[in-house]
Parts: structure tokens; C-alpha cells; sequence
């Protein structure tokens, strides 16, 4: 099954399918390592579900919820 990672609960792991988003947003997020086969753990969740903490490559990585809709995932159960 497919989710966007802002859809994510705690807890819930994934492997990164794709990458969408303009420019400027997409290789940000490439450059923090948010790759097609990454494996990403959802760690934490802001109050209002803004930002969201995840685990990527052994790192902690937080994320605004705009950029995590950008990033499709296939769940790991």
C-alpha cells in the first residue's frame, strides 16, 4: 500500500517510492538524503501534525508537513 509521509503515523515505517515537488523543495530534499529505497521510520509528530521528526540512513530528520506530501512511500508492515 502507497502513503504520502505526511499520512504517516508514529511508528509506522515505509521505503521512499518517489520524490515530487518544484525545484528548489525537491532537491532539498534530495540533499538531505529523502532518496527512492530509503528506508524512513515516522519518530514524532508536532502537536498540530507540524513538523514531523523521521529516521532516514541512521539520522534524525525533521520535516514540515509541505515537504513530507511530497514524498510517496510504499508501508512496511
Amino acid at each position: 500500500m502507497q502513503k504520502i509521509l505526511s499520512d504517516f503515523k508514529i511508528g509506522e515505517r515505509g521505503i521512499i517510492k518517489s520524490v515530487q515537488g518544484e525545484g528548489k523543495v525537491r532537491r532539498r530534499l534530495f540533499d538531505m538524503g529523502v532518496t527512492p529505497g530509503a528506508e524512513v521510520l515516522l519518530r514524532k509528530k508536532a502537536p498540530l501534525g507540524d513538523p514531523i521528526e523521521i529516521n532516514i540512513r541512521n539520522y534524525e530528520l525533521t520535516l514540515r508537513k509541505v515537504e513530507a506530501s511530497c514524498v510517496t512511500l510504499e508501508v512496511v508492515e
